[in-house]
């Protein structure tokens, strides 16, 4: 996404005379502070931010960030985003995502899936698994070589994201809606959530994921794994450009969660304006040159997931299997959104929880009634 953008820059500078001035800020940091960034002084024009209910919804409904709905109209982006990518851009009065105005927009989709180690996998003989029972018996033969299989850090998004993954494994659409949009309760004891918390706490105590991810951040876990020290990572496609740059001692693979028709997913971050932009015009002119096929095709050569190129324009090999591993998510209706969406708190609290289950701390029936606890002192008033 950088290098598309970078270009984007490139080409809005020479077409307006403006002149960008660029600040990268971390995720977490921007996570924390955008409620009060947005509606400052400080404000930059537009921005990439953090989509969901419990993030861009939150900043919609309080008026932080600009509704674009002539924007939309103007540059006919709404023609170029499609099912499942759209609803994260569309926010109503409450802040939930889906319907309402169109508040951002993303020009890069985006899944997880799991990251694993060719050569790791074929000097012990291993199979690449391709159901949940191959996957146990993949890691219990690692950790029988005295290797922990999997890496994650519970201390960031990675933990969270692979208990919701588990959810989705026993989970069908109907659950999804009830868990993002508000469209029924959630049952937090039910096969699918008990499922997920147990699986987590038994993989621990198996040694199929280490204690140690307590106190890891998503950067010690992708680490981990660019070093070789481990042969799978379950995380997200932003970190596939990357791999493929800085791996140079194994060969990348790269498969959907054995098993599962579901699976975390949706449109990338979105560009929002946010209120206090002293620019929003300039904003809409950078936002649509990003949505160009020309960038978009950058993008995708690039190791991203374009949401408005041109399938032909895509001509570098590694580009094209992540495109098709996420068109087998999109063309089973896969996308299923990110575990803490659905309240503004949820990254933390499910981030906390996570961290106590690995430790010990809390057992599966206590961290769930933990989540239901968080969960619902927010979503009980929105059903």
């Amino acid at each position: 996404m950088g290098i598309a953008w970078n270009r984007a820059i490139e080409i809005f500078e020479e077409e307006t005379g403006a002149t960008v001035n660029l600040e990268t800020t971390a995720f977490e940091d921007l996570n924390a502070s955008a409620q009060q960034l947005f509606d400052s002084s400080d404000a930059p024009d537009v921005s990439e931010y953090n989509k969901g209910n419990g993030t861009a919804g939150q900043l919609a409904a309080t008026g932080v960030i600009l509704p674009l709905d002539e924007a939309y109209e103007t540059y006919g982006w709404a023609d170029k985003l499609g099912a499942g990518i759209d609803t994260i851009a569309k926010y109503d009065e409450n802040g939930v995502m889906g319907s309402g105005s169109w508040y951002g927009v993303p020009n890069y989709g985006e899944f997880v899936f799991l990251y694993f180690n060719q050569d790791m996998f074929a000097e012990y003989g291993i199979e690449v698994p391709t159901t949940p029972e191959e996957l146990k018996a993949a890691m219990q033969a690692f950790t029988d070589e005295g290797i922990t299989p999997l890496t994650t850090s519970a201390q960031e998004y990675p933990m969270g994201q692979l208990w919701y993954q588990l959810v989705l494994s026993q989970a069908d659409r109907d659950f999804v809606n009830a868990y993002q949009l508000y469209t029924d309760e959630v049952d937090w004891n039910g096969a699918e959530i008990s499922y997920a918390t147990e699986t987590v706490s038994d993989w621990v105590s198996k040694g199929f994921i280490s204690a140690d991810v307590s106190g890891m951040t998503a950067e010690d876990a992708g680490l981990q794994f660019i070093n070789g020290e481990v042969p799978m990572f379950y995380s997200g496609s932003w970190w596939y450009g990357r791999f493929l740059n800085e791996i140079a001692d194994f060969e990348l693979g790269i498969t959907n969660w054995p098993g599962a028709t579901l699976t975390p997913g949706s449109g990338g971050n979105i560009w929002v304006v946010p209120v206090e932009s002293k620019q929003p015009e300039l904003a809409e002119v950078f936002i649509d040159i990003t949505m160009r096929p020309e960038i978009q095709a950058l993008l995708g050569d690039s190791g991203g997931l374009p949401v408005a190129a041109d399938p032909a324009d895509i001509t570098d090999p590694d580009a094209q299997a992540l495109i098709e591993l996420f068109n087998e998510v999109n063309d089973r209706d896969g996308l299923s959104f990110y575990p803490d969406w659905p309240t503004p708190t949820f990254y933390g609290d499910l981030n906390s929880v996570m961290q106590s289950l690995v430790n010990g701390t809390v057992d599966a029936a206590g961290a769930q009634a933990q989540l239901m606890e968080y969960y619902e002192s927010y979503v009980a008033d929105l059903r």
